[in-house]
């Protein structure tokens, strides 16, 4: 974590919070009967943050200044939007939706080189879950060389309730993993779309994966069976990019 991220103590997480400094996650200590960590927890939730407990021993890991008090706070690189942000920022620009949505992507910067390849391709935003997912944080921000301050990023509760507003709203939903139902380069990819990136291990959480419209496979022609989520990300992206500019 960079330092200039990370704020530590009572007082210092309040007021970040009552600044609207927008916050990635808070660590509070496990098992702490104090009230102020208790509303401060509070408060970091009703802000979107997210929240987590740990031992003590792990904050002491954390923390700069070893007076950390029961609470580390992990900043956020810049503010999050809202998933109609997105469209109505393709809608602005006269533009069918293109949306990247990132299925459990926990390395920052496996984020943030995403996020750079989504950018460079001309997407209009991408979509991370609040829980087992990185941030937007310093780490993703300097991994995407940039790129995550030209673009709108959304942090939603559920995954797969967000797909289901995509759907509504006309976009048709892609995935992509090993054994998918289509290659790549035979999946028609035009019009209003929604992409969704799994993990490297795990790949498409099942709701999400039960969400798409489609499921397409990389063909891969060496012995690796998989693909950096990055490096898959940016062939995906890329097709869609041929595809809209034919």
């Amino acid at each position: 974590m960079s330092e200039e991220n990370v704020i530590e103590g009572k007082n210092a997480v309040m007021e970040a919070i009552r600044a609207g400094r927008p916050l990635d996650k808070v660590f509070l200590v496990r098992g702490s009967g104090d009230k102020a960590l208790a509303f401060i927890a509070s408060s970091a939730k009703n802000a979107g943050a997210v929240v987590t407990e740990c031992d003590r021993r792990k904050l002491d890991g954390m923390s700069r200044t070893h007076a950390h008090q029961g609470v580390i706070a992990v900043a956020a690189a810049r503010e999050y939007c809202d998933p109609e942000d997105i469209l109505a920022h393709a809608e602005e620009l006269g533009q069918d939706p293109f949306v990247v949505v990132c299925d459990g992507i926990e390395d920052p910067r496996n984020l943030g080189a995403i996020i750079r390849c989504a950018e460079c391709a001309g997407a209009h935003g991408v979509i991370i879950p609040r829980h087992r997912s990185a941030g937007i944080t310093a780490a993703a921000d300097k991994t995407s060389a940039g790129a995550a301050e030209h673009m709108l990023i959304a942090r939603v509760p559920n995954l797969a309730a967000a797909l289901q507003t995509l759907k509504d709203r006309g976009l048709w939903i892609y995935g992509a993993e090993a054994g998918g139902e289509s290659p790549l380069w035979r999946t028609d990819m035009k019009g209003p779309i929604c992409l969704v990136i799994g993990s490297e291990g795990a790949g498409m959480s099942r709701l999400v994966r039960e969400s798409c419209d489609f499921v397409m496979s990389i063909p891969l022609m060496g012995r690796v069976n998989s693909l950096n989520a990055s490096a898959a990300a940016a062939v995906l992206l890329y097709e869609i990019v041929r595809q809209r500019h034919e």
